[in-house]
């Protein structure tokens, strides 16, 4: 076939001239030569500067890329280095801003089979390669432990967070693998996948079913006798739970309570519950109930023989609802993407960090815990808004405006992973710490609980509020305007007929 000419071949400039850009370039050369022409590197490294590698030259530094993207006409930019860390990730993306070129990298080391890298492997900069890239050291052997041939039950299965936890567990080869969840659609969609995943190896059991329904979740444990519960359900997201309070307290605390005692009157060993930064001195009905359900484990643990352990991280990106989906969308349409103020700031991490960190927390403690992930330095998300722009070949303010829309009901500008009163000790893990709160005394917890049961049914905002700052003095309530949704009737809450004992 016959070489494009150099105007027809696309324009690349590769940064980095170490090991993966040199192999990187021979094949662009040998095998892609028609359709590409790399008109050069740069590298920070001084005593790369002005080389020639396979003919082509080292042309500066990062900083010089664009000048030298404007200079040659380039047209895509291969990042070469697959040590990267977020931090340099960024500064790439920050210096191609103005650009509007299209962004590649290769995969990380960790993900190169023999050290060999190929166009093929090639795949566009994804936002979460600007918050690292570094691979986490699990304790393997813990996790196998905890895991291998035990019968593990997962709530919330089809949401962002439970079917990764599903597909981290699947790793470790559990006897069964138990698929709590009510949307019998996202229930379809992960039971499919995991049966294609990890056919043959173990049994997965897809469980449609309520965690506040006791009569369902008893069978369930009754029949399938789990060792490992990791809890994941819960409403999760703040502006919809300020319309519908009285939804939050039934699903994130009852709902909360109803598995815990449920795993300690049937003898489960360990239980993990997954919590939020948004707990930590709460202005949210949501992170007031997650709270809630955090001082309920911790005070069942004292009186149950199952450990129980609350991980506590903050947001995770791409999960269903959060920023990053509902900013692609906003570009694809065109914009504008709409953040809700300059300074608002957020911790992220990706769902598989998060999912294989609460599996390594879940190995520790000797219950009442609450570990708390290291999440890093936290970013805003107007920050966030440009560099997903940038990632989509447009330019922030040209191609696509940012508009601000004001922070939403119960919102904060900042959050925190810690209490006021909590020192987070270190663990084992790097990324991972424990909080030193003293856990309450169980009946006191349980007498809050059942006053804020009663105020359920009475669709009052105002009197669930109360009832939540009793049992949470730091929550600040904020969206007193917003007009409420009755809640369903929580007679099945409240009839003592229903409660399940826990085991004395």
């Amino acid at each position: 076939l016959q070489v494009k000419s150099d105007t027809e071949r696309r324009k690349v400039l590769i940064v980095c001239a170490g090991d993966a850009g040199e192999m990187l370039l021979r094949e662009l050369q040998k095998t892609h030569g028609r359709r590409y022409k790399a008109v050069g590197f740069v590298d920070d490294d001084p005593s790369k500067q002005g080389m020639l590698i396979h003919g082509t030259q080292v042309r500066g530094p990062v900083a010089d890329v664009p000048e030298l993207v404007e200079k040659f006409g380039v047209e895509e930019l291969i990042i070469a280095v697959p040590t990267a860390t977020g931090r340099q990730m960024r500064r790439i993306v920050q210096l191609c801003k103005p650009s509007g070129i299209q962004l590649r990298t290769i995969p990380g080391i960790d993900s190169l089979i023999e050290g060999h890298v190929t166009v093929t492997q090639l795949r566009d900069v994804a936002i979460e390669d600007l918050l690292g890239r570094a691979p986490i050291d699990l304790d393997l052997k813990a996790i196998s432990d905890f895991i291998e041939d035990r019968v593990v039950l997962v709530t919330g299965a089809g949401g962002s967070i439970g079917s990764e936890l599903c597909r981290q567990v699947g790793r470790f080869n559990p006897s069964t693998l138990v698929l709590v969840e009510q949307s019998e659609n996202h229930l379809f969609e992960i039971h499919r996948e995991l049966t294609r995943e990890f056919s043959g190896r173990f049994d997965i059991v897809p469980a449609v079913a309520d965690i506040t329904d006791k009569k369902r979740m008893d069978g369930l444990f009754g029949a399938l006798k789990p060792s490992v519960v990791l809890h994941a359900a819960a409403h999760k997201h703040v502006p919809m739970m300020e319309y519908n309070p009285g939804e939050a307290v039934k699903n994130n605390c009852f709902g909360t309570r109803n598995v815990a005692n449920l795993a300690s009157l049937h003898g489960v060993a360990r239980f993990v519950m997954i919590s939020t930064d948004k707990a930590v001195n709460p202005t949210s009905v949501m992170g007031t109930t997650k709270r809630v359900a955090e001082l309920y484990i911790q005070a069942l643990s004292r009186k149950s023989k199952t450990r129980f352990v609350t991980v506590r991280f903050g947001n995770v990106l791409g999960s269903s609802g959060s920023v990053i989906p509902i900013f692609r969308e906003q570009i694809k349409k065109g914009g504008p993407v709409t953040v809700t103020h300059p300074e608002m700031k957020r911790y992220f991490m990706t769902i598989p960090e998060a999912c294989q960190l609460v599996l390594e927390a879940g190995t520790m403690g000797a219950g009442g815990e609450i570990f708390v992930l290291d999440m890093g330095e936290p970013m805003k998300i107007v920050d966030l808004a440009h560099d997903l722009i940038v990632l989509s070949g447009l330019v922030p303010g040209e191609d696509i405006d940012i508009e601000f829309s004001g922070v939403r009901p119960g919102e904060k500008l900042f959050e925190e992973l810690s209490l006021h009163d909590e020192k987070a000790d270190k663990t084992k893990h790097p990324k991972i710490f424990v909080g030193s709160t003293t856990a309450q005394d169980f009946d006191k917890v349980e007498e809050r609980m059942l006053r804020l049961q009663r105020v359920l049914d009475g669709h009052n905002r105002k009197e669930v509020q109360i009832a939540l700052k009793r049992i949470v003095p730091e929550f600040t309530p904020t969206g007193e305007n917003i007009p409420e949704v009755p809640s369903v009737s929580t007679e099945s809450l409240s009839s003592g007929a229903n409660v399940i004992p826990l085991r004395r």
